[in-house]
C-alpha cells in the first residue's frame, strides 16, 4: 500500500534529522501524535522560533540569537588564545568541556577543493583581519581529523606564522577521521592539555 498524506509527510520531514532513518522517523511521528501532542507543538513553535532568530555571531561565527554570542561578549574569556573550529556543534561540545577559556572562530567547514570549499567560503579573510588586529597570542586548531581538516589546520597555521602568533594543534585521544561532537568531555580535556605546535 503507497503511503500518503500528513502521517507520510511528517515521517518523510523527520528524516531529514542525521542519523533518522524511516523506521525511526516513523516511530518519533507515531509517538509525537499519539502520546506527546503537547510536545510536538513546543517541538515545533521552538523549532520555527529558532529559524526565525538564530542567525551567526559577528565575531567567532557560531550560532546565537543575539548579533554577538556570549562567549565573545564574556569579559572572562582569555581573547589571547583563538580556538579555530568546524562547526558550531565543535564550539558547544569545546566549551561543554570547561577545559578552554578562550574565544572561537568557526570555519563552518573544512578545505575541500574537490567540493568547491576554498578559503573564501570557510571566512579565512574574516579569520586573518582578527590576526592581524595584535590581540590573539595562539591559533588553536581544532579542526577534525581528517585529511580535509589537517589541510585546513596547516593552511591556518601558515596564516598565524605570518603574523608571528603561535600555531599548535589538538592531540592526543582524538582518533584519526573521528569528529569533535562525539568525543567525550575527559578525551577533548586530555587533547587540549596535550597540543602541540605546527
Amino acid at each position: 500500500m503507497h503511503q500518503s498524506g500528513l502521517l507520510h509527510d511528517l515521517i518523510q520531514a523527520l528524516c531529514c534529522l542525521p542519523g533518522v532513518g524511516p523506521k525511526s522517523a516513523q516511530r518519533m511521528a507515531f509517538y509525537l501524535l499519539q502520546k506527546d501532542q503537547q510536545g510536538a507543538v513546543h517541538l515545533a513553535q521552538t523549532l520555527l522560533k529558532g529559524i526565525d532568530q538564530v542567525g551567526h555571531c559577528q565575531e567567532c561565527r557560531t550560532l546565537t540569537e543575539h548579533e554577538v554570542c556570549t562567549i565573545c561578549s564574556s569579559a572572562s574569556r582569555d581573547e589571547t588564545i583563538l580556538c579555530v573550529v568546524e562547526t558550531p556543534a565543535d564550539v558547544w561540545v569545546v566549551d561543554q568541556s570547561a577545559v578552554f577559556r578562550g574565544k572561537f572562530f568557526v570555519l563552518h567547514g573544512r578545505l575541500s577543493p574537490l567540493d568547491g570549499i576554498g578559503p573564501d567560503e570557510l571566512g579565512f579573510g574574516l579569520l586573518e583581519q582578527r590576526l592581524t588586529e595584535g590581540v590573539v597570542k595562539e591559533v588553536i586548531l581544532a579542526t577534525n581529523a581528517t585529511v580535509e581538516g589537517e589541510a585546513t589546520a596547516h593552511f591556518i597555521s601558515e596564516m598565524a606564522r605570518r603574523q608571528n602568533i603561535t600555531a599548535t594543534r589538538i592531540a592526543h585521544g582524538v582518533p584519526m577521521g573521528g569528529e569533535l561532537e562525539y568525543i567525550d568531555g575527559g578525551t577533548l580535556a586530555h587533547a587540549f592539555n596535550g597540543r602541540r605546535e605546527l
